[in-house]
């Protein structure tokens, strides 16, 4: 497990990226947004104006909706729909986690597919949060939140730190290690340490920071083990099942604290419950443009 010091952690990232003139801010759409969930006025048809401004955000907010395992009774067609069956509140989870991932959204290189991060995202973000309600959890909205953002960093690492970024694949396939221990070796640091700073920057809930930060590692999660667990548990359940192309998570290593954290009892009953998902997860993944 990699150790490492939080105050020299954060003084390197924040030196590294003190560089960098032209990182996103927050969209524009989402001070839009929260401007008018302060107003109790505010109708459904006054968000779905702000939201159906930009068509792209729109379009994946539907997909979202729809999404097998995003586990709505009914197909929703029309983004005031969307807002009136999934709530205010769910709505502006999700408009932000998609608004900041389509703010960092790169071109495909030699070295990095835009779709099967953005297919890895939205599996674990919408797997996440079904798992969260089949297990009543009372938050999912938030897990699915913290699901779509919580390999940001690697964003971050691919479209700004590019010579580091091609360091870690290089080291990774020399030596043989995991790209996450790679990542450490060549930084310091891991692309969870990047996403919190930016998330703090942007002034997410600590416990949406802590829990984006802790998702290779959630039982050292301080302020929400159980979210950092539930999207610990889809990022392996993905590798062991071999959903998706993301090879960034390939040989993923297993928190086996998650086991008592989420109640599960023992290792093979948490076996069978990964398996009762894979029709759904394929389903899922199948419908993810």
């Amino acid at each position: 497990m990699i150790d490492v010091s939080y105050a020299e952690t954060k003084g390197k990232i924040k030196q590294q990226l003190s560089n960098i003139g032209n990182l996103p801010s927050i969209p524009h759409i989402i001070t839009e947004v929260s401007q008018l969930l302060d107003n109790e006025r505010t109708s459904a048809s006054d968000l779905c104006k702000v939201i159906s401004k930009d068509q792209s955000i729109a379009a994946k907010i539907l997909a979202v909706a729809n999404s097998p395992l995003y586990g709505l009774p009914r197909r929703v067609a029309t983004i005031d729909f969307a807002i009136v069956i999934i709530g205010f509140e769910h709505i502006k989870n999700i408009l932000l986690a998609l608004s900041l991932v389509e703010a960092f959204k790169v071109r495909k290189t030699s070295d990095w597919n835009h779709r099967d991060y953005w297919r890895h995202s939205i599996l674990t973000a919408t797997a996440a949060k079904r798992i969260a309600d089949d297990l009543r959890y009372p938050k999912s909205g938030e897990v699915f939140t913290v699901g779509l953002l919580h390999d940001l960093g690697l964003v971050v690492l691919q479209k700004y730190m590019n010579f580091d970024f091609k360091k870690i694949i290089e080291i990774s396939t020399k030596e043989n290690l995991p790209l996450y221990e790679a990542e450490f070796k060549v930084l310091g640091y891991t692309h969870e340490h990047l996403a919190e700073f930016l998330l703090e920057k942007w002034n997410f809930p600590q416990y949406i920071t802590d829990s984006v930060l802790n998702h290779h590692t959630p039982s050292r999660s301080e302020k929400n083990p159980v979210l950092s667990s539930l999207i610990h548990l889809v990022d392996y359940m993905t590798q062991k099942m071999k959903i998706g192309d993301f090879v960034w998570d390939n040989d993923y290593k297993f928190d086996t604290n998650i086991i008592d954290i989420l109640g599960f009892g023992n290792q093979e009953y948490l076996d069978k419950f990964i398996y009762s998902y894979e029709p759904l997860f394929n389903k899922q993944i199948e419908t993810i443009i």
